[in-house]
Parts: C-alpha cells; structure tokens; sequence
C-alpha cells in the first residue's frame, strides 16, 4: 500500500473517529439527511419535520433562536449543521431527541453521521426512543411546544390529541365559531 492511500485511510478513520466522540468539526460531522425524507417511522413526525424545515428556511433566525433557547443547542453548532447542509427538520430532531433523552444535540448529531441507514427510526432506536415508547411520545408533545413557539398552526395526530385533549377541545371550538360565522352570513 502506497503512503497516499495509507494517508487517506487514517485520514478518514481519523474523522470517523472524532465525530463518533463529537469532536469533529460540524462540517465533517454533520452529514445531511438522505432525499427520502426524515424516516422517523411515524407519518405525523415526518410531516412535521418537512414543515419545521420549510419554517426553519425562510424564518432561519427564529429557528435557531428556538434550538438555543429551548433545544439548549450551542448556536454556533446549529449555525455550523446547518451550514453543512443539513435540513432544518433533521437539526431539530436532532436537538430535540437529545432533550428527550438528556445528551447534547451533538452526540445525536455524531450517532446520525455514524450511521443513518435506516433514517430517524433506526437513530432513534439506539438511542432508547423507538416510535410508540414513552420518550418517543414525550419528544412528539415537544412538537406542540415549538409549533406554539413560532406561532403556527399544528393539526394535532390521534396520540397527541389524547395528550393535549384542551388543545383539542379549543380548536374544535374554533372551527365551529368559524363554521357558525360562515352559516350567519
């Protein structure tokens, strides 16, 4: 084996390496997501994940402040993921799956670029948040806390409804004051 391509070897090993233990750059670490979309393995999170990044890119400032402030994502590792491309629905997940289970955003960062084969749901697996779990369900009520964050409007799954039957109940109440002011017109 020539020095160039035992050089490349160590190389490479090297940045795996370091971004298994977090310490790699977040260029090299923060590898994004595949075009098939998030996988979570929960059809709802996948939808939401897609609006939380078309949010995240027109409203980029809002979105991180969210992350810093109630994901405790250092900004300058948001601002750097996402920079290496990342969508703005996978650094979310990301920093709200490491809430869910007490890490850093960056080690699930680093767990995602170690192997993202089977998207989000295989993630979320080794970390201890299997769709359908305790955390899993806790890191999805986190959902309806950013969407109340940012103001935007969150049509609630059969799950969360049974979570937040308030929320529920009040925007039924909604649509039938609506429905009501159409039929008095």
């Amino acid at each position: 084996m020539d020095n160039s391509v035992r050089c490349r070897s160590v190389c490479g090993l090297l940045v795996l390496v370091l971004a298994a233990a977090g310490l790699a750059p977040a260029s090299l670490a923060a590898e994004p997501a595949q075009a098939e979309g998030p996988r979570s393995g929960d059809a709802w999170v996948d939808r939401q994940l897609d609006d939380i990044s078309r949010y995240g890119e027109r409203y980029r400032d809002a979105f991180i402040d969210e992350l810093v402030r109630y994901q405790a994502t250092p900004r300058e590792l948001a601002q750097e993921v996402l920079a290496a491309r990342w969508t703005p629905g996978d650094l979310y997940y990301a920093c709200a799956m490491a809430q869910a289970i007490g890490q850093p955003c960056r080690n699930v960062i680093a767990e995602w670029t170690r192997d993202h084969e089977g998207g989000w749901a295989d993630v979320g697996k080794r970390l201890g948040i299997a769709p359908g779990s305790p955390a899993f369900l806790k890191l999805k009520r986190g959902f309806v806390a950013s969407y109340e964050h940012w103001a935007r409007p969150l049509e609630l799954d059969a799950e969360l409804r049974r979570a937040f039957p308030d929320r529920a109940k009040a925007k039924s109440a909604g649509s039938d004051r609506k429905d009501a002011d159409k039929n008095s017109q």
